[in-house]
């Protein structure tokens, strides 16, 4: 009898806790989701925007760069904060700015009220989104309980950037207010709920490194703003000059410093790693492509074949089905073939599918046009996140999770900002078709990685 009842009181605590790593991992998931979403939700309000507040077209691209410079520039400065001050704490506090700039950006009464805002957005997902994958990491052992919970933070991570075209479709239709409106309830929740049921990992001792911190916002912030610079045009082309050079420097300065630094911001032995270093590049890569993808075809599906904003949102659902139903497989698939073939196969299905989308005439339907290709880059992005987060955070120490994830993200939101304003800039002096056909070379340099990362050996990854 004894016997029994300890075993009936071991199931039960079993059971509370899968609860509560349940309930955590819809906490991590969700924040990753509301910082990924909005870098696309905007897209969609941005003529209703323009209208609104009597923004310049010129201005206009800030409602949007705002955000990804802040978020870009100081990811890793907010990775390293998590490490020393608290993973969970610089959630919840990132969360709290996050909500309460969007509440501002919500109730914006002029353009400069709006994009003080969403840079303001930027700072707290700089803040919350270096935690995620290292919650991730403490929250479930390497295994099969980890790779699944790894499957649906990719399948978010890769999912929102349509998800925030569909959101914001629908939300565009009762005002470009609730864009940002809708973040406020859903962040108080996560702020509730996360001291509750996510654990907080003992803080690593060592200093914020504040010349390392300062030397890699600067030059990031230079970098990502001298690609804006392009993408708007080119104009002033001594200032974008002198912003690439001060990005080289800065950077270069940064890597020095942190080659010599007891408590480094980016522990280099992470990305000196072969696989793990080119997998980051990998990220870089892809997310370019997928950010430009995002841009082209929403601007095609309102200016081309006049869409509304719904509408325009629903035509991404074949790429975000299969991008939700690959991942629901893909820890399966990674215990039994690792990262390497999933992560092949899914870098040229992206490209092939940039491809077709740039030979696709621009009078084409939507079934007979944009179906097909959306379907296989879904495909392809979903066979290639969870390899990718699967690789880098394999073998990784617990005092670097927060450093590795910050880097992780840092990679996402870069290549996704440089990648657009690249793509852009070849847009004004192109056309649509030639933009996509570079977003498809920026797919295959990410297969190239690929190759050199797992050549002679199989992806590091957790097995079961």
């Amino acid at each position: 009898m004894s016997s029994t009842v300890r075993e009936t009181g071991r199931d039960a605590e079993e059971a509370r806790s899968a609860r509560r790593a349940g309930i955590a991992l819809a906490v991590i998931v969700t924040c990753q989701l509301m910082v990924v979403l909005d870098n696309t939700v905007v897209n969609i309000a941005i003529s209703q925007i323009h209208a609104s507040l009597h923004f310049s077209t010129a201005g206009l691209s800030w409602v949007i760069d705002a955000y990804a410079l802040t978020f870009g520039g100081l990811l890793l400065l907010g990775g390293r904060a998590g490490d020393i001050f608290g993973r969970r704490r610089m959630l919840i506090l990132g969360l709290v700015v996050f909500s309460i700039a969007s509440l501002a950006g919500g109730l914006a009464v002029s353009s400069a009220m709006l994009v003080t805002a969403r840079a303001a957005q930027g700072v707290g997902a700089a803040m919350a989104a270096p935690s995620t994958l290292s919650l991730i990491a403490a929250t479930f052992a390497e295994g099969k309980a980890r790779n699944k919970a790894l499957a649906i933070f990719s399948a978010v991570s890769a999912g929102a950037g349509s998800l925030g075209l569909i959101l914001g479709g629908a939300l565009t239709e009762l005002s470009w207010r609730w864009v940002l409106f809708i973040n406020v309830p859903i962040g108080l929740a996560i702020i509730l709920l996360a001291p509750r049921y996510v654990i907080e990992l003992p803080r690593k001792n060592g200093h914020l490194d504040l010349p390392g911190a300062l030397l890699s916002t600067a030059g990031l912030t230079a970098l990502i703003y001298g690609f804006i610079r392009i993408g708007q045009g080119g104009a002033g082309t001594g200032l974008i000059a002198g912003l690439f050079v001060a990005a080289a420097v800065l950077l270069g300065l940064f890597i020095a410093w942190e080659a010599r630094s007891s408590s480094p911001l980016m522990p280099l032995r992470l990305i000196v790693n072969r696989t793990r270093g080119l997998t980051y590049l990998v990220m870089l890569a892809i997310s370019g492509a997928v950010f430009g993808m995002f841009f082209f075809i929403s601007q095609y599906a309102q200016n081309g074949l006049h869409y509304s904003a719904l509408r325009t949102g629903l035509a991404f659902l074949p790429l975000t089905i299969a991008v939700f139903a690959l991942n629901r497989v893909m820890p399966k698939v990674i215990a039994k073939v690792g990262a390497r073939l999933p992560l092949l196969c899914g870098t040229a299905c992206i490209a092939i599918g940039l491809v077709w989308l740039a030979l696709t005439p621009t009078s084409t339907g939507y079934l007979a046009g944009l179906f097909g290709p959306l379907l296989l880059f879904g495909i392809g992005v979903g066979l290639s996140y969870l390899p990718m987060s699967s690789t880098i955070l394999s073998g990784v120490d617990r005092d670097d999770s927060g450093s590795a994830s910050g880097i992780y993200q840092a990679m996402q939101q870069i290549g996704g900002s440089v990648g657009l304003a690249i793509l852009v800039s070849i847009r004004v002096g192109h056309t649509q078709a030639t933009a996509l056909e570079t977003a498809a070379v920026f797919a295959a340099l990410a297969f190239v990685l690929t190759v050199a990362a797992t050549t002679g050996r199989r992806a590091q990854v957790s097995r079961s």
